[in-house]
């Protein structure tokens, strides 16, 4: 697992993971799929992405959008509403790179190769069968403990992601020993990487569980989020 694409093309190529924060690149499709199939050693069947996708240019709020609030709003999984902003061009870029290397969106039913929109919060819920959407994300850490001192804080996080990284292991064998929790002491930054890589493991076991006809598409023909049913999506 990676934290950026710069990482993953350097543990692709074998070369030590470069010093300091990555510099931002845009994502390359082929690139990507490339250093994927080299690291493990074979084709990549379904790429699953944690972004807007839609067969159309993501403008606003769309069908799958709707769905996934509708089905999961009472457990504080409804989702934001995309923009010609935000996710902006990255998203039909992501759409027609990986379309053009032979890996087209897939919205009502899986066919490989393809590729997926995924939303890690609700599918954590569905994971670890929770009433509300679990409390992981670096950045909302006063939010969720609010009379918590930080360093408090700090721990309530860490001990959520290992109860997250655990519920993972049971469905992806070696995932505890591929993402070793960071030490009490870690910069932010680290704690953002870590944070991406878990979401990274998220995506994988939801493109897993759709392979396995597992996981459901919450949306229409233009655009869908699969989401799993954890209690009943086994590896």
């Amino acid at each position: 697992m990676s934290s950026s694409y710069q990482h993953f093309y350097f543990r692709a190529a074998g070369g030590q993971r470069p010093e300091g924060r990555p510099s931002g690149t845009r994502p390359n499709a082929s690139a990507l799929l490339a250093s994927a199939s080299k690291l493990c050693g074979l084709p990549v069947d379904l790429v699953a992405i944690d972004m807007p996708q839609s067969h159309g240019p993501v403008i606003g709020r769309r069908v799958s959008d709707n769905a996934v609030s509708r089905a999961f709003g009472a457990r504080k999984c409804g989702t934001h509403s995309p923009s010609a902003a935000r996710p902006g061009p990255i998203s039909d870029e992501l759409r027609d790179g990986f379309g053009r290397a032979g890996y087209p969106l897939q919205t009502e039913s899986i066919s490989p190769p393809g590729l997926i929109e995924v939303y890690p919060h609700p599918a954590l819920v569905e994971l670890a069968s929770a009433p509300e959407r679990l409390r992981y994300k670096v950045s909302r850490t006063r939010r969720y403990w609010p009379a918590s001192v930080p360093s408090e804080r700090r721990t309530l996080l860490l001990q959520e992601w290992a109860r997250i990284i655990a519920l993972l292991d049971e469905k992806i064998t070696g995932v505890e020993k591929a993402l070793p929790p960071p030490m009490p002491d870690a910069r932010i930054v680290e704690l953002k990487e870590y944070e991406d890589m878990l979401d990274a493991i998220v995506c994988a076991w939801v493109a897993i569980c759709a392979l396995e006809g597992l996981a459901k598409p919450f949306g229409d023909h233009e655009s869908a989020i699969w989401i799993p049913n954890g209690r009943y999506c086994p590896i």
